[in-house]
């Protein structure tokens, strides 16, 4: 892991950072313009991009006969296994009595609305009120956060590792928001790069540090299971924000940091 860290360095060291800034971005405090990015699109859309407003009781219904309408299109066909008619009501019911398959439509529905709680969260529901004051100016780094999510494309699990460092202008995150931040994006139908993205931009929403270095590992299953099906493949994605990508030395301090086993 330490050699792909070191590619990432050594890309790093020579990105320009390619967002425009505004004349609204320029009136922002000092604080803010180190930053050296833009943070309103991409917050807006997506922190607590909440689904459209509806009961779970009507969302868990709805996946359960989803998840039912799934079993039998993959191949467990009860017009085939009990000798009636699969458009008949009754014919559903007696199929989903069996013992492997009478809840598995339930319990499926309940661990997708799990899998994506994500969606019903967002920065402030997250964080709270847990931003402290504190005369602290030098790196906090969380790494080795676990997290689990599942892939836009096919829906299939990814998981992995995510490391967090951020360098703060006097007000500090309670450590466990950080992995909470994670847990939101991770929560999702997802991919690798764009959770990167939006951890790091949240942090910086929530308490405007000086930089922030978000660095994610992920094992994809849609790559070891179906596919190219090429098991052990690492992906690793970062995002640098502010002294993190503008200076090397924090950056190396931060990889470092990742990279210590």
């Amino acid at each position: 892991m330490s050699s792909s860290l070191d590619d990432i360095s050594d890309s790093l060291s020579s990105v320009k950072l390619s967002n425009g800034v505004s004349s609204q971005d320029s009136t922002r405090t000092g604080q803010d313009e180190r930053l050296l990015w833009r943070s309103d699109s991409l917050i807006d859309s997506h922190v607590g991009g909440c689904p459209a407003q509806m009961s779970t009781d009507v969302r868990r219904a709805r996946l359960e006969e989803a998840f039912r309408t799934i079993i039998e299109c993959v191949g467990e066909d009860p017009s085939t296994m009990l000798g009636v008619f699969l458009d008949d009501p009754r014919t559903r019911d007696e199929f989903f009595d069996r013992d492997g398959l009478k809840d598995t439509p339930a319990r499926a529905a309940k661990s997708i609305l799990f899998l994506t709680k994500g969606y019903e969260e967002n920065l402030d529901l997250v964080v709270k009120n847990a931003k402290f004051d504190e005369d602290y100016f030098e790196m906090v780094t969380v790494r080795d956060i676990e997290f689990h999510s599942l892939c836009e494309h096919h829906l299939i699990p990814f998981y992995g590792k995510i490391h967090i460092g951020y360098i703060p202008t006097g007000k500090v995150l309670g450590l466990s928001k950080l992995a909470r931040i994670a847990e939101m994006y991770t929560r999702r139908f997802q991919n690798q790069e764009r959770i990167t993205k939006q951890i790091a931009h949240a942090v910086v929403e929530a308490i405007r540090p000086s930089g922030v270095g978000v660095i994610i590992e992920g094992s994809h299953m849609c790559m070891s299971m179906r596919g190219v099906q090429k098991s052990g493949a690492e992906t690793m994605t970062s995002t640098m924000l502010g002294v993190f990508l503008d200076d090397p030395r924090t950056r190396d301090e931060f990889l470092r940091i990742c990279t210590r086993r």
